[in-house]
C-alpha cells in the first residue's frame, strides 16, 4: 500500500493551481458566455471576472458581464476583466479601462460598449468614431438604467 508521500508529487501541484486568482485565455469558438449563453467569438469585447477562489466567468461582452452580477455576490469577485480595442483577445483590469458607447463599433449584445486600455486611447477613437466616454462606475450605472 502506498503512503501519502508517495502522492505528494501529484497532489501538491493540484493543491498550489486550484486556487490560483488569475486571468484564463478565453477559448474562441468554443467557450460560452455564462449570462446569454452564446459561442465567444468576438475577440475585441469579451470579459470575464475571477471570483477569490479563482473560478472564472466567462462573457461575449462586457454588458453581458455586467448583467450577470445580477444572479452573483459580487463580494466574491477578485478580478473583473475586459478585452480592449487596439489588442484583441487581450484583457485588461475592466475597473481601470476606459470605455466607449459608440453606434459605430458594435459589440455583441448591441450596447456599443467598447473597452480601452487608456482614456487617451479611447478619446482617440471618440474623435474618429464619435459617441461617450464611461468610467468603470459609470458603465454600471448607465447599464442598470
Amino acid at each position: 500500500m502506498k503512503t501519502l508521500k508517495h502522492y505528494l508529487p501529484v497532489l501538491l501541484p493540484l493543491i498550489f493551481t486550484s486556487c490560483n486568482v488569475s486571468p484564463k485565455a478565453i477559448a474562441y469558438g468554443s467557450d460560452g458566455c455564462h449570462y446569454c449563453k452564446m459561442t465567444i467569438v468576438d475577440k475585441v469585447h469579451a470579459a470575464e471576472f475571477v471570483t477569490k477562489k479563482g473560478k472564472t466567468y466567462k462573457f461575449d461582452a462586457t454588458e453581458c458581464m455586467v448583467n450577470y452580477f445580477d444572479e452573483f455576490d459580487t463580494s466574491e469577485i477578485e478580478l473583473y476583466l475586459t478585452n480592449h480595442f487596439s489588442e484583441p483577445e487581450a484583457l485588461t483590469d475592466a475597473t481601470q479601462a476606459t470605455f466607449l458607447i459608440s453606434k459605430s463599433i458594435p459589440s455583441p449584445m448591441g450596447a456599443f460598449l467598447t473597452a480601452f486600455k487608456t482614456k487617451g486611447e479611447a478619446e482617440k477613437i471618440k474623435a474618429e468614431k464619435g459617441g461617450e466616454l464611461y468610467s468603470w462606475t459609470q458603465v454600471l450605472a448607465h447599464l442598470k438604467n
